[in-house]
């Protein structure tokens, strides 16, 4: 663990045969924030880090194969991802947390909230499915085809940014997040009847979740609320890829996702 300046650590944790990093931002009541696929803490949260550093104890994590945290040699899967992130709080000895994840870690979310209900206050589940009937049309047809090439700039940019990184774990990352897209299997209607925690869903008028999608699982989760937003995929948040310069519906998103949280 390195102090990279005054409030902010970052780390590495040896949890399931990786070693997951993370970093620690701010102070007060545990806020995990778990990015998308093919991202990194920077590329999906950045612009909206800072603000939740105000008032909670921020423990941005990196998952298997993305960013700075290695691969384990097999396929990634939002389970898996979920026990990640549980056995990371358990390292730092975190008994509970809020969880927001955006897209893929809104899915690892919920997983937590499945498979790890005992350490989860409250979770804030960004742009996330359950179905494949729940992505816009054509989604799971452009990811069978899937390449590098297609992979957005910015995220590649990041990723290789980091020191020790190299084309090869950009290719690795790449085809995990699009194997587990092409083998995505429906999940139980059970399986979000088991989530018990206070839930916030957040979705964007124009995201690859469709709205209906979104409405269907505020309806199968028990205790959740539904907010659609104005924007794209990751644009209400400032992801790196959707990111308007000069909107303040990302500083609005927050406030919103702390009245839910307090």
């Amino acid at each position: 663990m390195k102090q990279s300046k005054q409030d902010s650590i970052s780390g590495y944790a040896p949890v399931n045969g990786i070693k997951m990093y993370y970093e620690i931002h701010g102070a007060g009541a545990p806020l995990v924030l778990i990015h998308g696929g093919g991202s990194t803490i920077k590329t999906t949260f950045s612009n909206i880090l800072p603000l939740f550093a105000e008032k909670y104890k921020v423990i941005a994590v990196e998952l298997q194969a993305h960013g700075h945290t290695n691969d384990r040699g097999k396929p990634s899967s939002f389970e898996q991802d979920a026990d990640d992130v549980a056995a990371l709080l358990d390292y730092l000895k975190i008994n509970k947390a809020d969880f927001l994840g955006f897209s893929n870690g809104g899915s690892t979310a919920m997983q937590i909230g499945i498979r790890h209900p005992l350490i989860v206050n409250k979770l804030v589940i960004v742009s996330a499915f359950y179905k494949r009937a729940g992505m816009m049309p054509g989604f799971f047809k452009f990811m069978d085809n899937a390449s590098l090439e297609n992979m957005p700039l910015p995220l590649q940019t990041a990723y290789l940014a980091i020191p020790g990184n190299n084309k090869a774990g950009l290719q690795i990352m790449h085809d995990r997040d699009a194997k587990r897209m092409q083998e995505f299997k429906d999940w139980n209607d059970k399986d979000l009847f088991a989530i018990h925690a206070p839930s916030l869903l957040i979705v964007g008028d124009k995201d690859v979740v469709t709205t209906e999608h979104a409405v269907e699982m505020s309806h199968k989760i028990p205790n959740a609320s539904l907010m659609i937003l104005p924007g794209t995929h990751g644009s209400f948040i400032g992801e790196v890829c959707a990111v308007k310069q000069g909107s303040k519906i990302p500083e609005l998103t927050v406030k919103m996702i702390e009245d839910f949280l307090n």
